[in-house]
């Protein structure tokens, strides 16, 4: 974890910096660079030279050439390793057959293949997997499949890891009796890529929980493909799918298909969650029989969000769909039905306190009652408060600027950057570089992503991200070097311009206490450039101009010892007239667009660059 110096101590740092270092080093080069660029004579800021780039004079010749040359993916291993970079590489190793019945605890990367085949009895337990690590990669192939009487239990799998990747292949094919529960799977989870392809296939009675899946993740996948197919009775409980989660999307493809007598429900789905995304697609489907699904408290309490139901129950027979509580999102979602139980007979869906926005195209016309549909209120489209504020948005990410006066006692978020450690590259590589999504294929034989990777979506979202069109008003850059990051900031605020950031992460996640409070600027309204991490294989930053802010400077204290344990930088967004309803900071302070300043503190290794004072 890096930990940025207060401006006090910089001084120091630089100080340590002027040891004797190779000219040709990356490190000397940005300092000549800034020098030239910033010339205020206020010393670096040491939380951003940390991050410059380790490589060796000799190597960082070495690869400058290798990028010139666009072969830098011969030695890819290398020069992950030498330039600090975060590369996702293959599972580490194989584990076949089964011996015993296993405990796997702290346990991580592995790729688990025709595990538990044709087992009789016994169970395997995960606890504990992957828990706080980088980058939880594991892939379960042909897992338990045959097997009879067997259980597989997953608790605390990938807890608060980084990137999260598993891929289910054919796992409890044929299986027979039994049962799999995944308790507490992948819960705050940065990016949660989840596959599950012909689980529990032509099994038969092997029920299957999740139980507190994938619950306070942010922006994440998961793909559940053939699941269930031609099965027989194989239940399926989803409580807590997704709970708190940000920007998580859900693919159902002919999910259950062919099966017989199966029996889904889903609890908590999605609840509290902020714009969920599910797309279920020839779900329980082509002749399947005697099915029955239950939706309770589906997307209750979320922010907006989307869900499409395509040839849900198409050709079914005696099916059976109960939505309880669908919906109820404080703020408006949308929802399509198309071909709806379409050519099925004897269907039978129950629609009671459904929500707005749904649009029903070809469904069938039979068996389908609604009951307390919720009709569209006066103030539709404004964002609504009361019990539903701040169900999804931390408490402490966002506050009013009164609240930083000496003695406020207020909730601190959690601050610690969550991104794994990277440095920058050097310009002379970057440059070098593909780095747009018209050369996503280029950028992807660069890090060796193959098609439909974790990686493959990771490259994908920052590219698109650093693509996107400027709001009105901004100008943006994503910078992969501390050079260019210079060059955006003097481009927009000038040469005479210093750098802030949050200590430390000290006070994160508890009640904190404000002590002395400094306006930067002498609390003047000013413009600023921030700069937030992407998720990307080198250390890069998404920069952008915020004009008509005010930026803090604020001792945060112990609230019962009333000691010093960090300095906080804060900045107070005072024009909010563009910012979309749907925010964060309206949801948790409620309000609306233009009507009230915003303010959040500056996450560890995320910084506010201003005019100096």
């Amino acid at each position: 974890m890096q930990v940025s110096l207060p401006e006090t101590t910089n001084v120091v740092a630089a100080n340590t910096l002027r040891t004797p270092r190779n000219p040709f080093s990356p490190k000397s080069s940005i300092i000549r660079y800034w020098k030239t660029q910033i010339p205020n004579k206020l010393p670096i800021p040491y939380f951003i030279l940390s991050k410059a780039s380790p490589l060796q004079p000799l190597e960082f010749s070495l690869f400058t050439k290798l990028a010139s040359n666009h072969s830098l993916s011969s030695h890819l291993s290398s020069f992950c390793s030498s330039a600090g970079l975060f590369c996702i590489s293959g599972s580490t190793a194989i584990n076949s057959g089964h011996p015993k019945d296993a405990n796997f605890a702290v346990y991580d990367g592995k790729t688990f293949n025709s595990y538990g085949a044709a087992s009789i009895g016994g169970a395997d337990t995960f606890k504990n997997y992957s828990e706080n690590t980088n980058f939880a990669s594991s892939g379960f192939t042909k897992y338990s499949g045959g097997s009879t009487g067997h259980r597989e239990g997953f608790t605390s799998y990938a807890t608060n890891a980084n990137v999260g990747t598993s891929n289910f292949t054919s796992y409890a094919t044929g299986a027979t009796g039994g049962d799999g529960e995944f308790a507490a799977y992948m819960p705050s989870v940065n990016v949660p890529d989840l596959r599950f392809a012909l689980y529990s296939a032509d099994g038969n009675n092997h029920p299957m929980i999740f139980n507190s899946y994938a619950d306070d993740a942010n922006s994440g996948t998961e793909l559940f493909s053939n699941y269930a197919k031609n099965g027989n009775g194989v239940p399926v409980g989803f409580t807590g799918y997704g709970g708190s989660s940000n920007v998580v999307g859900s693919t159902f493809s002919h999910y259950s298909e062919f099966g017989n007598g199966v029996n889904d429900s889903f609890k908590a789905y999605t609840s509290n969650a902020n714009n969920p995304k599910t797309d279920f697609r020839a779900y329980g489907g082509g002749g399947g029989n005697g099915g029955s699904d239950t939706f309770v408290s589906y997307r209750d309490g979320a922010n907006t969000g989307t869900d499409t139901f395509v040839s849900y129950g198409r050709k079914s027979s005696l099916g059976k769909t109960g939505f309880v509580n669908y919906g109820k999102t404080f703020n408006p979602g949308s929802d399509s039905f198309r071909e709806y139980g379409k050519g099925s007979m004897g269907q039978s869906t129950d629609f009671s306190i459904y929500g707005l926005n749904t649009t029903f195209k070809e469904y069938t016309k039979t068996g389908v009652t609604f009951g307390q549909y919720t009709k569209p209120s006066s103030n539709e489209g404004s964002v609504k408060v009361g019990s539903f504020v701040n169900k999804w948005v931390e408490p402490g990410k966002f506050f009013r600027e009164r609240m930083l006066k000496k003695g406020t006692v207020m909730m601190m978020p959690d601050i610690v950057d969550k991104n794994p450690k990277r440095s920058f590259l050097p310009r002379p590589i970057t440059s070098k570089l593909p780095f747009s999504i018209d050369q996503l294929f280029d950028v992807k034989e660069v890090f060796g992503a193959q098609d439909h990777s974790i990686l493959e979506r990771v490259l994908t979202n920052t590219l698109s991200e650093c693509e996107r069109a400027p709001s009105p008003g901004e100008t943006k850059r994503c910078v992969g070097s501390i050079e260019d990051m210079i060059d955006f900031t003097v481009s927009v605020l000038g040469h005479d311009v210093v750098a802030r950031t949050t200590e430390n992460v000290r006070g994160s996640k508890k009640e904190v206490m404000i002590g002395e409070v400094k306006g930067v600027n002498g609390g003047k309204l000013t413009k600023s450039v921030s700069c937030h991490q992407s998720l990307y294989p080198y250390l890069l930053y998404y920069c952008h101009s915020v004009p008509n802010v005010r930026v803090y400077v604020a001792e945060i204290l112990d609230v019962s010892s009333k000691t010093k344990m960090n300095n906080g930088v804060a900045i107070c967004h005072i024009d909010t007239s563009s910012w979309s309803a749907g925010h964060g900071a309206f949801v948790a302070l409620g309000s609306g667009p233009g009507r009230i300043e915003v303010c959040h503190w500056i996450f560890e290794n995320d910084m506010t660059w201003t005019i100096a004072d």
